[in-house]
């Protein structure tokens, strides 16, 4: 696979940036969305790869967000959460059963916390970060 450097240019640099947003990692039309990044509360951007609810693989313990994608590209996280069990099957079950009950068809899932410790801390940042959001939208 072939990649190349893309220069971003940035008007101002914010802490508070959008919720999420594409990472445009690869200039392959066959991986425009396979990459996003949502904000945590602390202004960190956490990487996620993005999988159809039906597409994602097995995973290992990894943190989550169950998404609903809109038909105009638009999208709303309906759960975060961390898959926690060693068998990486059950994994997946309990994230397709989750995002169907919730009405999610993607799953956006975050390998670099390298222990629980670190899952924990990237899942509280982010439900922090989408709970002030959801207050400043009901307030307004």
């Amino acid at each position: 696979m072939w990649m190349r450097k893309a220069k971003v240019e940035v008007e101002a640099p914010t802490l508070w940036g959008p919720a999420d947003e594409p990472a445009l990692v690869c200039s392959e039309a066959a991986f425009a969305q396979a990459f996003h990044y949502w904000r945590g509360a602390s202004g960190q951007r956490y990487l996620h790869s993005v999988y159809s609810l039906v597409g994602c693989p097995a995973l290992p313990r990894a943190n989550y967000i169950l998404v609903r994608r809109f038909d105009d590209g638009t999208r709303v996280a309906l759960a975060f959460g961390q898959t926690k069990d060693d068998a990486v099957t059950l994994n997946l079950a309990h994230l397709r059963h989750e995002g169907a009950k919730r009405g999610a068809n993607e799953v956006h899932i975050h390998l670099l916390a390298e222990n629980g410790d670190a899952r924990a801390l990237v899942e509280t940042d982010l439900v922090s970060a989408h709970s002030r959001r959801l207050a400043a939208a009901n307030a307004a």
